[in-house]
């Protein structure tokens, strides 16, 4: 038996006005969405308990059928993991965001997605101006950095209170910057890069290219050394991950997946949606289970870019689910898992902990009544996990 997940990240939303009513998802053409529904089983699973963070951190765990009241140490320290970052038991890991900030306000918490290329040169400014020996940071991609101290004591973990960047949009950053024990070591940390980046040559240079500035460094995801079973001891499969994103990479190493980096892949809208799925279904050759997760949706909510989440989503029913579809039966036996880890809204900007949709398809698969995949259709059936991590195990082995 082979195994395909394929994961769209923040694909659930909202009725939308502008829609008549319905969702992103409910408009997007997807075929191949619909006929896994046809010929499969669709269902509801709440991937986030409603005691945690609404991150995709908690969301993808839970997919991965991991608890995440058992296994979630933080966001940073997976991402820290990914890098090949050895993280020593006294010491936290932060996402270390390079923002924008105009009038005192969140204008861009990726400064306008800038690249790897220009982001390095920021990071390396920062650890010649601030890095200490309990200080240092970290290249990771694009916006998505990392700062690593030994500062903030590890058992303060649950304690401190760090807002994401992309859930203050438009809004004043005074009154979300880090609380709770150890909070203003934070604080300091944050406003002495803006003293450094702000007015720092590299950004003259992005301003005489009509580029964002970036302003400061912005800190949260706070996260501490895991220790999680690997996969393969729970369940006898070896498995694959095939994503953009450091987080996801960090917690498929602490799996023990295999994580194949696919030339093209951007977490992005321009991520190569083709060669995601040509590589997943060659990694299927030699590996029981493939994890694909797929970031743009996600990223279009977090803009709040209505038609690039649509186009996203139709991207991962063509160049995805379709390129899989026709080529799945070359295996004799199979299933798909096609799922979305958490819904982020347009409205909102930001992940919320809904339960979400999903649809498994395959052979021994008895289909249910089911002929559509969306958040609404979803609602009208019988099949729903509380704990959505018990959906890997309901999924492997019914």
């Amino acid at each position: 038996m082979k195994y395909i997940i394929i994961v769209g990240d923040g694909m659930a939303d909202y009725a939308i006005e502008e829609l008549g009513g319905k969702t992103p998802l409910q408009v997007a053409h997807t075929p191949n969405f619909d006929k896994m529904a046809q010929e499969g089983v669709v269902g509801l699973a709440k991937t986030i308990p409603n005691d945690l963070p609404a991150g995709s951190d908690v969301a993808n765990l839970s997919v991965l059928g991991y608890d995440p009241h058992t296994y979630y140490t933080g966001r940073a320290s997976l991402e820290a993991i990914s890098k090949g970052i050895t993280l020593e038991k006294n010491e936290v890991a932060f996402r270390c965001n390079l923002v924008s900030i105009e009038d005192g306000r969140m204008a861009d918490y990726s400064a306008g997605h800038i690249d790897t290329f220009e982001a390095e040169k920021f990071i390396d400014l920062l650890n010649q101006k601030m890095s200490k020996h309990d200080v240092e940071f970290y290249l990771g991609t694009s916006y998505r950095n990392l700062m690593i101290t030994s500062l903030i004591p590890v058992n303060s973990f649950k304690d401190i209170k760090c807002t994401p960047p992309h859930d203050i949009t438009g809004k004043s950053i005074i009154e979300y910057l880090p609380k709770g024990p150890r909070s203003e070591i934070l604080t300091e940390i944050m406003f002495n890069s803006q003293n450094i980046l702000k007015e720092n040559e590299l950004n003259l240079v992005r301003r005489l290219h009509n580029k964002k500035e970036v302003s400061m460094i912005w800190l949260w995801g706070l996260g501490y050394l895991p220790s999680m079973v690997k996969f393969n001891d729970l369940y006898s499969l070896r498995g694959a991950n095939i994503s953009a994103v450091d987080l996801i990479k960090g917690i498929s190493i602490c799996m023990g997946f295999e994580v194949i980096d696919v030339p093209g892949a951007t977490g992005y809208y321009d991520t190569d949606y083709l060669s995601k799925a040509n590589h997943a279904l060659e990694v299927l050759k030699n590996h029981d289970l493939v994890y694909i997760h797929i970031e743009a949706p996600d990223e279009a909510s977090h803009n709040g870019e209505l038609k690039e989440k649509i186009k996203a989503i139709e991207e991962i029913d063509e160049k995805v689910v379709g390129v899989i579809l026709d080529r799945i039966k070359e295996h004799k036996e199979y299933k798909m898992l096609l799922i979305t880890d958490h819904y982020t809204p347009l409205s909102t900007k930001t992940h919320s902990r809904e339960p979400v949709p999903f649809i498994v398809y395959g052979t021994s698969i008895k289909k249910d009544e089911i002929s559509s995949f969306n958040e609404e259709s979803a609602k009208n059936s019988a099949l729903y996990f509380e704990e959505g991590y018990k959906i890997m195990k309901w999924f492997l082995e019914r």
